[in-house]
């Protein structure tokens, strides 16, 4: 017998393919990195245009999205994007140990390793949350989107514990055994996951064949819709505020307040916990909330936004008040928010998805994951970039940091803005049925 809904077992299933996803991803960006930079001796800028690449070629997601609604089903497209995945994840681990002895030959392998590890990315994950928002219960997507989220997050800590101690001691042999093995359990979790839910769930609106059209008319279909174009620029704002901070927060506490390698790690611990703390926030309150989750997820987005505004602030004004600030609380709390309003943004992006003309949720959902990788891509660089040129004009270390810090602050705050009109225009339209394949936006 079919079911109505996912139940909380069903989301935490599905949330297991993000922990598979992540998983894979944190060994290619995080420990292949890593090796190129120590142990090979090569420059840092390689690695890095190696991550962009993974993260440009999910411009494609759309396309992905588009394929799944035409195709009419979505567990094939999670597991045919897991197993380019995990090939990519096991090529990418080839590529980097054949660097010791052929470094162009590496190179050349790791174009396509990372090539293919974006497309992974970009196939299972669009697809994984459009199955998960069609499949869960309106009043439990809230807790549904932090759920995945965090058990993406628990990949990335798992792996990275485990495999830590597997690399030790380092050898071009072990890494490639390491990797493949990581790659080869996440892909068979991923299948046992996803496996048979399609089926056994019903979705939350009734599905007719869609009709064939081309992915171009699909995706402008989908742009002129007000809600989603809007949404589009927001997740485009807030996730390039939240991916600005990552490469100068710990070294701010270095550069600035004095702090040892040691000390600024525990201070991204701090702030990585109130990331999660936020979430887990979201997740619940967001449940009980009920008939009122529209107005709980206006309020967790909007309020992170500015919540993070202002511990951006604090942190540009901290590097001028010196140790009389208390930084460790700033981390967290700038944690704190960044978990708040991602949480929210998510879980927004799960009810949305269905808004608008039918067939087009792949488009829709593969629109915005776009819109995040391209963020996401863009945003550790620039900040990284505007801090040089900010230290360069002002000639001064808390300066530059404190310009980018408002900087980023005021990106928060158009944030909020946009976030605020989409609650508008979605408190307009509560009379018009969710799902309209008569209605041309």
């Amino acid at each position: 017998m079919t079911a109505r809904t996912l139940s909380w077992a069903g989301i935490v299933r599905l949330g297991l393919v993000q922990t598979a996803l992540g998983a894979i991803v944190v060994l290619t960006t995080s420990a292949l990195n890593r090796v190129m930079i120590v142990e090979l001796a090569l420059p840092a800028t390689l690695p890095g245009l190696l991550v962009a690449m993974h993260y440009a070629v999910q411009m494609m997601r759309p396309r992905m999205g588009y394929g799944s609604d035409m195709g009419g089903r979505r567990t094939p497209w999670i597991i045919g994007g897991m197993a380019v995945l995990a090939i990519g994840g096991t090529l990418a681990a080839v590529a980097t140990a054949w660097m010791a002895t052929d470094v162009t030959a590496g190179i050349a392998l790791a174009v396509v390793a990372f090539l293919l590890v974006g497309l992974g990315v970009g196939a299972a994950g669009t697809v994984l949350l459009v199955l998960l928002a069609s499949r869960t219960a309106p009043e439990r997507r809230p807790a549904a989107a932090s759920i995945v989220w965090i058990m993406m997050i628990a990949g990335f800590v798992v792996t990275t514990a485990v495999a830590s101690r597997l690399l030790d001691p380092y050898s071009p042999e072990r890494l490639v055994a390491v990797c493949a093995g990581v790659s080869a359990a996440a892909f068979v979790l991923a299948v046992i996951a996803v496996w048979g839910v399609e089926r056994s769930v019903a979705p939350q609106a009734i599905e007719r064949k869609p009709a064939k059209v081309p992915f171009r008319e699909a995706l402008a279909q989908v742009w002129a819709e007000p809600e989603a174009r809007r949404f589009t620029v927001f997740v485009f704002v807030s996730m390039l505020a939240y991916s600005a901070q990552d490469l100068i927060l710990e070294p701010f506490a270095g550069a600035v307040f004095g702090r040892t390698l040691g000390e600024s790690t525990r201070l991204a611990s701090l702030q990585h916990g109130g990331v999660l703390l936020g979430m887990i926030i979201v997740a619940i309150a967001g449940t009980a909330f009920g008939g009122h989750r529209v107005a709980a997820l206006k309020i967790f987005t909007i309020g992170g936004c500015l919540s993070a505004a202002t511990a951006m602030f604090g942190l540009a004004a901290a590097g001028f008040i010196g140790e009389a600030w208390p930084l460790a609380t700033s981390y967290f709390a700038l944690g704190l928010a960044n978990g708040v309003f991602a949480a929210g943004a998510i879980a927004t992006m799960m009810q949305l998805v269905s808004r608008g003309r039918e067939s087009r949720e792949g488009v829709r959902m593969g629109l915005w994951g776009a819109a995040q990788a391209i963020a996401f891509g863009l945003g550790g660089l620039l900040g990284a970039a505007a801090l040089d040129v900010a230290r360069l004009a002002l000639d001064s270390t808390v300066s530059g940091y404190a310009a980018v810090f408002i900087g980023d602050a005021i990106l928060f705050l158009i944030s909020a803005w946009l976030a605020l009109g989409i609650a508008r225009q979605r408190a307009a339209a509560m009379p018009i049925p969710a799902i309209s394949g008569a209605v041309e936006r």
